[in-house]
């Protein structure tokens, strides 16, 4: 049974997806990735071009920020650290690029250009000086990332213990003061 172009497309980008969070992305390979989505491997290249810009593909994620305008001004930090709290724990394409981004120069690029994108905005539009976006962003990156990779990653003792509600409790003031001073 033959597959449309946009089937494949779909077909390797979840088989790479698979296999960069299984693998990393220094192990993992075209070949293996091309036999879990059951293709021959220069069908990948021929979508794809080479392994890192399948990576590239793989690992364009929406962050699925809330609409924070929405929200009461003194919850934002909370509410924020909540819904990261949730992608981390459900979506492992968040971890593939938490886990090879420390490791790999290319994925950490792409890590920046994502929370850059997607939360520098969203700064701008909170901070009474949007001058100061771009370090806010940074700020919050700093928290919502050392506290995945301490929790998820390193599985940091105190930090894996910790409940969900103590994590919010802790860092949602901070996000706050990041994100509105």
């Amino acid at each position: 049974m033959r597959r449309s172009s946009e089937d494949t497309k779909t077909a390797i980008l979840a088989a790479a997806r698979e296999r960069f969070a299984s693998d990393g992305y220094q192990r993992a390979t075209i070949r293996a990735i091309a036999s879990d989505a059951g293709i021959d491997p220069a069908m990948v290249m021929r979508y794809f071009g080479n392994k890192e810009k399948l990576f590239a593909a793989a690992a364009d994620f929406d962050l699925k920020l809330p609409d924070l305008m929405a929200i009461p001004r003194e919850a934002l930090g909370k509410t924020l650290i909540s819904h990261f709290l949730d992608r981390w724990e459900n979506d492992e394409g968040m971890m593939i690029l938490l886990r090879t981004g420390v490791t790999n120069e290319a994925v950490a690029e792409r890590m920046r250009e994502i929370f850059a994108r997607q939360l520098g905005p969203l700064a701008a539009r909170l901070c009474d000086d949007p001058s100061q976006a771009p370090a806010r962003t940074g700020l919050v990156s700093t928290q919502v990332l050392g506290m995945a990779l301490c929790r998820y990653v390193l599985r940091l003792p105190p930090v894996a213990a910790l409940s969900r509600d103590e994590i919010v409790d802790w860092l949602g003031p901070t996000l706050q003061r990041y994100l509105v001073g």
